[in-house]
């Protein structure tokens, strides 16, 4: 019996011994099952284990969860975000995005604008010059005696075309009454006015995408070489085509007009703030989607020529108004709040836009510097001497801006406004109209030498020696679709076989429009109609 209660007692006295050495080292038991990697019993304090923390616990084994436990726990573990380092760098560096898209925006935005100023200058500037020394042509080759195959080169055949058009539809539109068209609109309720004039904004853009078609197939179709095998309809009829697709534009830009000058007229501006609150809805379309580099390139494009157009509108309200104020100056400082709201708000959709696109797709602000030299390198390739289309043209193409109804439009409003009558009024349009020549040469010569810089930093200085792309025949484009690849020099000739030049166009097919087309291979046929993959 004494034997029995000695071992008893040997053994409280060993397990109490082992109790103390467990209660001063807790991590040893953790070492010896296995599982030092899941310690939910040790309180972790900013990353380290809190020794006297473990005893209490030890000592509230048996006791059940508490309240007051669980709100020690919640204030005293820590975490640390250098763990995860990569990802909060990322989040960094796309706030610093956001923040560096405004400007380099604005930079891409205030380019394309003087490039399409310069465009539209062309028409009223440039372009008479260059249709008088066309005439003179014609009027003195009997005299001077004709040599060549050509009576005119192609550059003045064009210029001859852009100048019938212009007189052509200048002459259509003084049969197209602007009061009448104000003041029906006028009589329209608001929300019918917001329909029509979302209406205006597509139809504008499907005018501008199949524009610029008609206008580039009339060109080709009168200065193409009379050796090839007629394939076409004839100069004429593509003539007429272009005439009446260009007043017909200009009649639709002439009721967008209209619709914003009777919102700046109305009394309580609430189609104003209908029409300017449209444009934030463009944001709900266009931020949630997903953008490539060359889908932003377009939206860009787009959003330059959507703002250039909407300051001509503004500009052809204000003379509207100014005249049956009998131009007060002081009804045009009244006019000035609505303006700034319209072009603040303009800015302001296209920097949200543009920002969360930027952030929603992992783009860096650096593309628009991209942007901005490949604009540049259009500028720079129309002025070269082997250039195959004229600069205002190689814009419509790129930005859908097309620069001839809306020059229509100007100066329709222009010669209703203003009365030339006496010796000194057209002394005075003399003057102006060297003032415009004058703006626009000046222009001319600091976008270039501003777009040399731009190819220059960009390193496409060698792409300006290659050849442009020459056109498939009929054959090849029903049996294929077109190369997306760049236009390759004659140093470096294509090596596909026909076998991976089909592969390569069911891929496209399939995919609709190549990911990594080059910049300069985006033009307006898909910018117009916004298609986003």
């Amino acid at each position: 019996m004494a034997d029995v209660l000695g071992t008893e007692l040997s053994e409280e006295k060993e397990n109490e011994i082992e109790l103390k050495k467990r209660q001063k080292r807790p991590w040893e038991e953790f070492h010896r099952s296995g599982k030092i990697g899941i310690t939910p019993e040790l309180p972790e304090t900013l990353g380290f284990f809190d020794i006297s923390a473990v005893k209490r616990e030890q000592q509230e084994v048996s006791a059940d969860p508490s309240l007051t436990r669980f709100i020690c726990t919640e204030l005293t573990r820590g975490y640390f975000l250098e763990h995860n380092e990569a990802k909060y760098t990322e989040r960094r560096e796309r706030v610093y995005t956001c923040m560096r898209i405004p400007k380099e925006l604005e930079k891409l935005m205030i380019f394309g604008f003087f490039l399409c100023a310069d465009a539209f200058l062309y028409i009223f500037t440039l372009l008479p010059l260059r249709v008088l020394l066309a005439l003179l042509r014609l009027l003195t080759l009997p005299c001077c005696g004709f040599s060549g195959s050509r009576l005119l080169q192609p550059a003045q055949v064009c210029d001859m075309l852009k100048g019938l058009i212009l007189v052509l539809c200048f002459s259509l539109m003084h049969y197209v009454d602007y009061s009448m068209m104000y003041h029906l609109i006028r009589g329209q309720s608001v929300i019918k006015l917001y329909i029509i004039y979302n209406m205006l904004e597509v139809a504008d853009r499907l005018f501008s995408s199949f524009g610029q078609d008609i206008l580039d197939a009339l060109y080709w179709t009168a200065t193409e070489p009379k050796e090839r095998k007629r394939d076409n309809i004839g100069v004429i009829p593509h003539f007429f085509m272009a005439v009446f697709y260009v007043f017909l534009h200009s009649i639709l830009i002439m009721v967008q007009a209209s619709t914003l000058n009777v919102a700046f007229n109305s009394h309580n501006k609430s189609l104003l703030t209908i029409m300017m609150s449209n444009n934030f809805v463009e944001i709900k379309g266009s931020v949630f989607k997903k953008f490539e580099k060359n889908n932003l390139f377009q939206m860009s494009n787009s959003d330059i020529k959507e703002r250039f157009t909407s300051y001509v509108l503004l500009i052809i309200v204000c003379l509207r108004n100014m005249e049956q104020f009998s131009w007060n100056p002081d009804h045009l400082w009244m006019l000035f709040p609505d303006v700034f709201m319209v072009v603040m708000s303009e800015v302001a959709v296209d920097i949200i836009k543009h920002a969360f696109i930027t952030k929603f797709n992992d783009i860096t602000a650096d593309v628009y510097s991209e942007y901005r030299a490949s604009l540049a390198f259009d500028l720079v390739s129309s002025r070269q001497k082997n250039a195959y289309t004229d600069y205002s043209d190689s814009v419509a193409r790129r930005m859908g801006f097309i620069p001839l109804p809306l020059a229509v439009l100007l100066i329709r409003v222009v010669m209703s406004c203003v009365k030339v009558q006496g010796a000194l009024s057209y002394l005075c349009v003399f003057l102006f109209y060297l003032g415009m020549v004058t703006l626009k040469v000046l222009n001319s010569i600091v976008l270039l030498g501003k777009s040399c810089v731009y190819v220059k930093r960009a390193n496409m200085e060698d792409k300006l020696f290659e050849r442009p792309p020459t056109a498939p025949s009929f054959s090849a484009k029903t049996d294929s679709c077109p190369s997306t690849s760049e236009p390759q020099s004659d140093a470096e000739p294509p090596t596909a076989s026909p076998l991976q030049e089909e592969e390569a166009d069911e891929t496209s097919d399939m995919n609709h429009r190549a990911p990594n087309k080059d910049l300069l291979e985006i033009d307006r046929f898909t910018i117009c109609g916004n298609r986003i993959d």
